[in-house]
């Protein structure tokens, strides 16, 4: 591996956990694309596939989702209680999605990823007007969060409906090794009603459990590459704890309209590498 390699493996860390950690997205679809085009496109990392990208992520993502995490929890920034009843629908989703990333094609991968990721903009960008639904609303389960500038909401979640919904979102985050944040930050924000912190590092509990499923799955499959796996860690440890200190000193409108902005621009890379490729 060449030092160019070695340094733009460390920026890509760097700035994938941070961006990642900030919105509640861990990173992952920072991560994936990048080393796709980085391996296949730019030819600057060797051995680089779809599979492998998504493999890699993943481990990624175990060292993101954790380090996000705790510091969130020490910020009294995520909602560990219902983050356990979520996690009951992602772990199984995030097996059975590692197990079909087996049959994407490369022109595949980046058509439906990127309309999956403009589909949660628009979504985003119209969720005001989106009154709550009754259906994952529970009053037996209703919180209120207070942000820093003064702001209360009120949330809940229906166990049922909670469980249903984040088995689908572990099957995507198997599938595209997106640590699920790409989808389970906007369904909190969205769905749940769940404050934009709170959304966040609730997120990012998340993603630290299933990752490790996820990276089970991918390992056995033989889908990581670990000399890159270990620089990327290396780099998303610190860039998770910087991410977490800007989250803090953000607005929630801030952070949505960043989150929004994010997954928008991604996703029209995406579908315009697969019409042209």
């Amino acid at each position: 591996m060449t030092i160019q390699a070695i340094v733009i493996l460390i920026i890509l860390g760097l700035f994938s956990s941070i961006i990642g950690a900030i919105v509640g997205i861990g990173g992952g679809i920072i991560i994936v694309p990048t080393l796709i085009y980085l391996g296949i496109d730019a030819g600057i990392i060797d051995g680089i596939t779809p599979q492998k990208a998504i493999g890699t992520s993943t481990v990624i993502l175990i060292s993101t989702g954790l380090t996000a995490a705790i510091g969130y929890m020490k910020n009294k920034q995520a909602d560990l209680k219902n983050a356990l009843i979520f996690m009951i629908g992602i772990i199984p989703g995030a097996l059975i999605g590692a197990h079909l990333s087996q049959y994407l094609t490369l022109h595949s991968f980046n058509l439906y990823f990127g309309i999956f990721l403009i589909i949660m903009s628009i979504v985003l960008l119209v969720r005001d007007k989106i009154k709550p639904i009754k259906l994952f609303q529970s009053a037996a389960h209703m919180k209120t969060f207070t942000d820093a500038e003064g702001k209360m909401y009120e949330y809940s979640i229906a166990p049922i409906p909670a469980i249903i919904a984040t088995f689908f979102v572990g099957c995507l985050t198997g599938l595209f090794g997106i640590g699920g944040g790409a989808l389970m930050t906007p369904l909190m924000i969205i769905v749940f009603r769940f404050p934009p912190h709170i959304a966040v590092g609730t997120s990012m509990i998340m993603i630290f459990v299933s990752s490790i499923t996820g990276a089970v799955s991918h390992m056995v499959q033989g889908n990581i590459i670990w000399i890159y796996a270990i620089i990327l860690i290396f780099a998303s440890f610190i860039g998770a704890k910087l991410g977490v200190t800007i989250n803090k000193r953000m607005k929630s409108s801030s952070v949505v309209t960043m989150l929004r902005a994010i997954l928008m621009l991604l996703g029209m890379y995406l579908i315009i590498k697969s019409l042209i490729s």
